[in-house]
């Protein structure tokens, strides 16, 4: 039977590891069996117990704090990243062998490691080739989709990283709790949107880049990237719903109810046989 994984991914600040706290408190409510993996080796504070922390393989603290290598904060994590990625071995030994693991990795906020660098791409294939089903849950802060220029700018980073990844991509507008009434009300139209319309209606755009823009909207319609899924963190419904659009992503219901009838059917033919 294949693992399954989320990749809890996107920009600094847009909630992931708040995300992966409440998506597993959510799994243990419906007594369903989840671990939470902490691949942010700059991570300060989580509330969360990790079945494995990349801050015990490397830090990115320690790394800064080193003479010799000399590296801010964006530099030592990425040298934090890619020497996990020559130690996968230590994660596989972390996570043991237990089958039918219900995984969701806090991944890093630095976009680059998800759009150029291809230390996430090495994880994702190493993932698959320890059969795990893997969906990414690109993250992205409600406040920060006010306008349709954002809205774009953030779509095409979640568009970056879902053709460097290429696995299956679920799209999330995260913190909709902090948004006022209005604030909700206009950001609808993001939700599901229409680029060619909302293009039309983006007045203030610089008539300098009205191809460019007019290239953006084409390119979102082509590959149907447009759809985000509200997430309210304190509304359990809102986790519920995201959940079973990450499972259907990752076929996870159809394999157990596929699971069940087969058991049924194998003991259905042995007491044939008997008989």
């Amino acid at each position: 039977m294949p693992r399954y994984a989320q990749l809890v991914i996107g920009p600094a600040g847009s909630g992931k590891s708040t995300y992966c706290s409440n998506m597993l408190r959510h799994c243990e409510n419906i007594h369903r069996a989840a671990h939470v993996v902490n691949l942010d080796p700059a991570a300060e504070y989580f509330d969360y117990q990790p079945v494995a922390d990349i801050r015990e393989l490397i830090e990115v603290d320690d790394v800064m704090d080193d003479d010799a290598l000399r590296f801010g904060p964006n530099g030592g994590l990425v040298f934090c990243m890619e020497y996990f990625a020559q130690n996968f071995d230590w994660l596989k030994e972390q996570l043991g062998d237990i089958e039918d693991d219900y995984l969701i990795f806090d991944c890093p906020g630095q976009i680059e490691l998800y759009t150029h660098i291809p230390v996430m791409k090495q994880f994702v294939e190493t993932l698959q080739s320890w059969d795990f089903r893997l969906c990414a849950v690109f993250l992205i802060d409600s406040q920060f989709m006010v306008d349709t220029a954002k809205f774009f700018s953030g779509i095409m980073a979640a568009l970056s990283t879902m053709v460097n990844l290429e696995v299956a991509h679920i799209n999330v507008m995260s913190k909709m709790d902090l948004l006022s009434k209005k604030a909700k009300k206009d950001v609808e139209k993001f939700l599901d949107p229409d680029p060619q319309l909302l293009l039309c209606e983006a007045q203030h755009f610089s008539p300098k880049f009205e191809k460019l823009n007019k290239a953006f909207a084409n390119l979102i319609e082509d590959y149907s990237l447009v759809r985000f899924i509200p997430l309210d963190p304190t509304d359990e419904e809102s986790i519920g719903d995201l959940l079973l659009s990450i499972d259907t992503t990752l076929q996870f219901d159809e394999d157990q109810d596929v699971r069940i009838p087969r058991d049924v059917d194998e003991d259905d033919a042995d007491n044939g046989a008997c008989g």
